[in-house]
C-alpha cells in the first residue's frame, strides 16, 4: 500500500502531491491494477491534511482514469501504462541516486534539486519536440 508524504513547504497543493505520488507509484510499478488506495480517513490520520483534500485528489485521479472509487468498497487502481519503469533494474537509477547524493552533499536542498531537475527535464524534452 502507498504511504503519502506531504511536503507543506513545497508550494504544491496537498491534493496535487497525492495525485503525483499515485501516478508515480503506478508508473514505477509500485501500484498495480486492483490495488486499493488508503481510505481518506487513513490518509488524514497519517498526514494531518483535510479529508476534502484527499477526496479531491481521488476525484481527480478518477477523472484521469487512473483509479475508480467503488461506493462502500474503496478506491482502486484501474489503469497502468503499457510500459512500467522498473527502477530497481534500471542502470540509470543508480546513477541518478549518486547524482542526488552529490547534489545534497554540495549543499542543495530538496526544493533546489527539484527546480534544477525540472528545468533540465523541460529543456531536454522541449528540445525533442522541436
Amino acid at each position: 500500500m502507498i504511504e503519502f508524504r506531504i511536503e507543506r513547504r513545497s508550494g504544491t497543493a496537498a491534493y496535487a502531491q497525492i495525485v503525483h505520488q499515485v501516478r508515480d507509484a503506478v508508473l514505477l510499478g509500485r501500484l498495480h491494477v486492483g490495488d486499493q488506495l488508503p481510505t481518506a480517513r487513513e490518509v488524514v490520520a497519517a498526514t494531518g491534511i483535510n479529508p476534502n483534500t484527499v477526496l479531491k485528489a481521488y476525484r481527480q485521479l478518477d477523472v484521469q482514469g487512473v483509479v475508480e472509487t467503488r461506493a462502500g468498497a474503496g478506491t482502486f487502481v484501474i489503469a497502468v501504462p503499457e510500459r512500467v519503469v522498473d527502477e530497481s533494474a534500471s542502470p540509470l537509477a543508480g546513477s541518478l541516486r549518486a547524482w542526488l547524493v552529490d547534489a545534497r552533499d554540495a549543499g542543495l536542498d530538496r526544493p533546489a534539486v527539484e527546480a534544477l531537475v525540472k528545468a533540465q527535464l523541460d529543456r531536454t524534452f522541449r528540445e525533442e519536440r522541436v
